[in-house]
């Protein structure tokens, strides 16, 4: 009991520092893993580990009896890659572009054969080991790009390509490792095609498509009709994807890992009631998973099998092969029409760390084909987490160095993060997306989300409260945050909670419908546009006269008596300040500090307006 809670209490503690110091999870897990396994046998005076994820009859320590730690891999593993499944969006394929179908088409091909080759010739593998290792090592994954993104700001090109090459490469890669594994284990480790092990094969390619399929299906016309409370839908899902992979590898040995991948990639693609609810709960259950699994796989690796790999050269020449030679070759022939340019592909080659999949499947693989006495076996664990740990470390410790070599950091984050979707969010972040700006919009309406996508602008449903907007990478360049809710408590939990992160160059939110009723307390510097229009009286406007203005301020004085004569206005509301160059600013608190000089603009959306002698004057025309 003291060890289980132990790896648990490890596991979440390495999550926290890891997200503490801003590197991926997997780097402190597999090192307090190590630490607490193989290594600390070299400083116990009976040479033991202090963790033993094997239960050992003649000491009488451990955790897992017999073969319960492969089975619990086997489980721990399945549900990883269901999560992994439901990520992968068809939707996401079609929007990418060819680039990135590229990277983890032709990408992929060039690191499988390129590895397996390397594996073969350096380490001297039979021919099924090292393509396994090749096919484990494919993938990059969010787990690992994220942390990278979110702590160097690159240039949005290069993040963009990063980004999606981890998301859509991830169960790509796992469905491949999967495959190959299947094809050596059916095989009894050798090449020899026969006719059993082309019947076994198929058998196992069959059911895991067919079962995965019906599975999907199956859960989805239960959640339709409603059929499972909301109470027990992810426990029931949960359910369903364990029975699927138990039920599955008994109709066909080894065909689970299969069918729960479909099972996710199917479920993931259809228009599937409460499928946010389920991906929380799969998140949160991955990681405290993903927690155990790592520090329990690499306790359990001993510390021949790591000699076989720090000990000689080759498996450094293996990943120096794999790092600097067959990334680069990889990104340089996938992206060789692509408009990147040439400091972009190395950046992009240089930053290639390989993660939890890799690990994970990795492991079971290996315990899978040494207790089937396959060859070369006992070289995957080791060579897949020396891979992994290399790869991370490198990209994790060098990444904004390289950045700023290539020139590929971003100087300047002048992107434009909207909270809030409404009308008037939609109608604002139309103009400026015109002006040239990045914009993001984000609610947790999907209706209103629905919308501004079809205005041709970003945008994703997020509940900031449950969401850590931190993850996502389109976010990279978001120098701008501005909250306009019809909540005043989450544009002030907006504000307070994403200053630090989207606010270099200023976070505004709404002014609240208290604050717009005391006309004597001072206005919050943080305030947007005219201090004087809260949630409603803005959407008001943008409902009746959704159009944006510009007119001319030939200095503060006037500026200021412009401000004065529109707070009377109902038709019209003040938004930003528009400089010669066409740069924005947002209007603050302080409006006669502003910079104003010939060519200077105010921007305000609503009615268009004429200044007369003395007085604002309405026209019908719209621009």
């Amino acid at each position: 009991m003291d060890l289980l809670a132990g790896i648990i209490i490890l596991g979440i503690f390495a999550q926290w520092l890891a997200w503490r110091i801003k590197v991926p999870a997997i780097l402190p897990l597999i090192i307090i893993g190590l630490l607490v396994g193989p290594l600390s046998s070299l400083v116990r005076e009976d040479g033991t580990k202090w963790l033993e994820p094997i239960f050992d009859q003649a000491l009488q320590r451990g955790l897992f009896p017999g073969e319960s730690l492969f089975y619990f891999v086997s489980l721990a593993i399945g549900v990883i890659l269901f999560e992994g499944g439901l990520t992968l969006k068809r939707r996401e394929l079609a929007e990418v572009g060819p680039l990135v179908l590229q990277l983890i088409t032709l990408g992929s091909l060039v690191t499988f054969i390129g590895a397996g080759l390397g594996a073969h010739y350096i380490i001297g593998l039979s021919w099924p080991i090292s393509f396994l290792f090749g096919a484990l090592i494919i993938v990059t994954g969010p787990t690992v790009i994220a942390p990278i993104l979110q702590n160097v700001p690159l240039t949005r090109n290069v993040a963009t390509v990063l980004k999606w090459e981890g998301i859509l490469i991830d169960p790509i890669g796992a469905l491949v490792a999967v495959l190959v594994f299947e094809f050596v284990q059916t095989s009894d480790g050798g090449v020899a095609f026969t006719s059993h092990a082309l019947i076994t094969f198929s058998q196992i390619i069959l059911i895991g498509l067919a079962l995965g399929t019906l599975a999907a299906f199956g859960l989805y016309q239960l959640i339709k009709r409603e059929l499972i409370p909301h109470y027990l839908l992810n426990v029931f899902t949960l359910a369903s994807v364990l029975g699927v992979f138990v039920f599955s590898d008994f109709i066909a040995h080894e065909s689970g890992l299969l069918s729960v991948v479909v099972m996710g990639m199917v479920m993931g693609n259809l228009d599937f009631p409460r499928l946010n609810d389920i991906l929380y709960f799969k998140e949160s259950l991955s990681v405290l998973l993903i927690s155990i699994l790592f520090i329990l796989l690499a306790a359990n690796i001993e510390l021949e099998d790591l000699s076989l790999i720090f000990q000689d050269w080759r498996g450094m020449g293996l990943l120096a092969f794999v790092a600097f030679f067959l990334r680069p070759v990889s990104i340089f022939l996938s992206t060789r029409k692509s408009e990147l340019e040439t400091n972009e592909k190395l950046f992009i080659s240089w930053v290639g760390p390989r993660g939890i999949v890799a690990a994970g499947i990795a492991s079971l693989f290996g315990i899978k084909l040494t207790q089937l006495g396959v060859e070369g076996a006992e070289y995957i664990t080791p060579l897949v987490f020396m891979i992994v740990l290399g790869t991370v470390l490198l990209n994790a410790t060098t990444a904004r160095l390289v950045a700023r070599l290539l020139n590929v950091i971003q100087e300047a984050s002048d992107g434009i993060l909207i909270i809030g979707a409404a009308r008037a969010s939609r109608v604002i972040g139309k103009y400026l997306h015109e002006s040239g700006r990045h914009v993001v919009l984000v609610d947790s309406n999907e209706a209103n989300i629905k919308k501004a996508k079809g205005l041709g602008l970003e945008a994703f449903n997020s509940n900031i409260y449950n969401d850590d907007l931190n993850e996502h990478m389109e976010l990279v360049d978001m120098g701008y945050l501005i909250a306009m809710t019809a909540s005043p408590q989450v544009n002030e939990y907006a504000v307070k909670h994403y200053q630090h992160v989207f606010g270099e160059n200023g976070t505004f939110r709404l002014i609240t419908p208290e604050e717009l009723m005391e006309d004597t307390s001072p206005a919050p510097e943080n305030g947007l546009f005219s201090y004087r229009d809260d949630f409603l009286n803005l959407n008001e406007v943008a409902r009746d006269h959704p159009f944006i203005h510009e007119m001319e301020i030939p200095s503060a004085e006037f500026l200021k008596s412009l401000l004065a004569k529109l707070h009377w206005e109902e038709h019209a509301i003040p938004i930003f300040i528009k400089d010669p160059g066409g740069q924005l600013q947002i209007l603050n608190s302080k409006p006669e500090e502003m910079s104003i000089g010939d060519g200077t603009a105010l921007v305000y959306m609503g009615k268009k307006l004429e200044l007369g002698s003395d007085s604002l004057r309405y026209t019908d025309e719209a621009e």
